[in-house]
């Protein structure tokens, strides 16, 4: 499995095959299983559903790194016309931002401006916006800005951050949030990183993956329990049964066509669950990342590929 997930994460960065993929049929159609569509109102529409359901939505514009100042700024211009948009529908759905999207790579200071506007927006809507954690590099820039805004009076509360179980520095990242009353969304990572910065065993993932779960549950911050790995899930719920932990206080979150199943049962058990909802037609390596992270997805597209 290993090997695999190595393969599709190289894979991911493959420009040739990203541009025949996103731009032929075949690709859209084996990505319509995780990505909502190419515009707003294919997320718009999912999103509904999903409220339906009796689940909540993060919507993400698929994109990552800009090559201008215009092109991070249009980026911008969509996430928010999604919180009008969500407001005046009523959705039950806040955002999730890159902030290399947002032009990080280009300048921090373009990215802090642009991620401000956002957190400011979705403030005066009662909305929430979700700032994505990218590989190792982009980890201390990343946080840095989500404190900074996180500390100002016109954004405070209004912004969130990703942290990642596979990090050896993520411990210590939770424990300063904490400390700030900021919002996390803990993953288990998506993205090949050495053994210098990363647990290199699952098990080691796993074993920080409960341990960062029973500090975030313990907080008085209402976080989310990124995971479709059932023994996760099912340590998070005997951690929260345990310490008289309400489900109100906290949510899993899963992504767009994944684990539906697992997603259902939580809704019936009184859990909350959020569902994330990319949509856009840069989808290549975000669906990459999503077969290097569950190899049984792999399987599951073929043989629903030549069923239909």
């Amino acid at each position: 499995m290993p090997v695999l997930r190595s393969t599709f994460i190289a894979l991911s960065h493959n420009r040739s095959l990203r541009r025949f993929c996103e731009h032929s049929k075949i690709g859209t159609r084996l990505s319509s299983r995780f990505v909502a569509g190419t515009e707003i109102d294919d997320a718009l529409r999912v999103a509904e559903s999903v409220n339906r359901q009796g689940m909540t939505v993060t919507l993400d514009s698929l994109g990552e790194s800009v090559t201008s100042e215009a092109e991070a700024h249009r980026a911008a211009e969509i996430y928010h016309q999604l919180l009008d948009t969500i407001e005046a529908r009523k959705l039950n759905a806040n955002i999730s931002v890159k902030l290399t999207q947002m032009g990080l790579e280009l300048s921090p200071k373009l990215a802090e401006k642009i991620a401000s506007s956002l957190a400011q927006h979705a403030k005066t809507s009662g909305n929430f916006v979700r700032i994505d954690m990218e590989d190792s590099k982009l980890t201390q820039v990343t946080l840095d800005i989500v404190r900074r805004l996180n500390a100002l009076p016109e954004t405070r509360g209004a912004i969130g951050v990703v942290i990642q179980a596979y990090l050896y520095r993520s411990q210590a990242d939770v424990e300063q949030l904490l400390a700030d009353g900021i919002r996390i969304r803990l993953c288990k990572g998506a993205y090949k990183e050495p053994a210098e910065v990363a647990f290199p065993r699952k098990s080691q993932v796993d074993e920080n993956f409960v341990l960062l779960s029973k500090l975030m549950l313990d907080s008085d911050v209402y976080h989310g329990i990124a995971t479709h790995d059932e023994a996760m899930v099912a340590a998070a719920k005997a951690y929260a049964k345990q310490q008289g932990i309400a489900p109100e206080r906290f949510e899993f979150q899963m992504l767009y066509g994944v684990r539906r199943d697992l997603q259902r049962t939580l809704v019936k058990e009184g859990y909350k669950v959020r569902v994330y909802v990319p949509f856009g037609s840069e989808w290549y390596p975000y669906f990459m990342r999503r077969l290097a992270e569950r190899p049984a997805n792999v399987l599951f597209l073929i043989k629903n590929f030549f069923r239909a």
